[in-house]
């Protein structure tokens, strides 16, 4: 049974399944709602009819501002060690932040502010397009508190170190237009044209070879920070079990072969 309700809704189309983000105003995430999120990666994550994922939110004013604040102030949300109250099991907050064995990719549709915890969805997608109006940010700092699930870990990754400190420490707003100057969008579009680029490039990544695809987000999370000797000693002995599936499916055979005979490839995910 595909998860999901009016506040995580679920739309499958062929191989491609989109989450999207529907808690007005804000969008923002409580504790119910991550456990929803996660049950719908765990489901994208199990089901091998589906290759891509696209994670959006509702409206075109905000993707998702995170932690909702009303439910940890009301104390329905935990705050000290608030991840012990999430279930191992579906990747950390929003699902996403920490399903460490997610090797499908997910595309971020960026429709709005992406601030705090929405931020740190976005930076645990595997690519991000973003409304031509977003903005980033991490509010975190004047509630007493530090964006914990991603923001600390990714964002001096992706950023140049003293920008994302200017993030971090100050709070300041960056616009996609200078995120995708740094390279940490993708790609920016009009508001209109945010769920088609989207699709595109999901369908794009469906008609690729499902072993070849899910190898690459496992090879480069098993080399990351690791100096190239390592990384390519990790890639050829390491347990990496998509990976070398890959290198003995029946799909590398028949791309190969398809290249040969010029014709499309008809892959099989075997």
């Amino acid at each position: 049974m595909i998860p999901g309700d009016d506040e995580v809704q679920i739309q499958v189309d062929a191989t491609v399944m989109t989450i999207t983000i529907n808690r007005p105003k804000a969008n923002a995430i409580d504790l119910p709602t991550s456990r929803k999120l996660g049950e719908a990666f765990v489901y994208f994550r199990d089901n091998p009819d589906l290759k891509v994922a696209i994670i959006t939110g509702a409206g075109e004013k905000i993707f998702c501002a995170g932690w909702d604040l009303k439910a940890l102030d009301s104390g329905d949300t935990p705050l000290e060690n608030w991840w012990e109250a999430e279930d191992p099991e579906l990747g950390g907050f929003a699902g996403i932040t920490e399903m460490w064995n997610l090797n499908k990719p997910v595309i971020a549709a960026l429709n709005g502010l992406t601030i705090g915890g929405g931020f740190e969805i976005a930076l645990a997608c595997d690519l991000i397009i973003a409304a031509e109006h977003v903005q980033f940010a991490l509010p975190e700092l004047p509630l007493g508190l530090i964006p914990d699930a991603g923001a600390v870990q990714r964002l001096p990754r992706r950023l140049p170190y003293n920008i994302a400190l200017e993030m971090l420490y100050l709070g300041r707003r960056m616009t996609a237009e200078e995120a995708a100057h740094y390279g940490l969008v993708n790609k920016i579009v009009p508001p209109t044209d945010l769920m088609p680029a989207a699709r595109a490039w999901a369908e794009q990544l469906s008609e690729v070879a499902p072993l070849a695809l899910q190898s690459v987000k496992e090879v480069l999370r098993a080399i990351e920070c690791e100096p190239t000797e390592n990384a390519f000693h990790k890639m050829r002995y390491d347990d990496l079990p998509t990976y070398k599936a890959m290198l003995s499916s029946d799909d590398a055979g028949e791309g190969v072969k398809a290249f040969v005979e010029k014709r499309d490839a008809k892959f099989k995910g075997s």
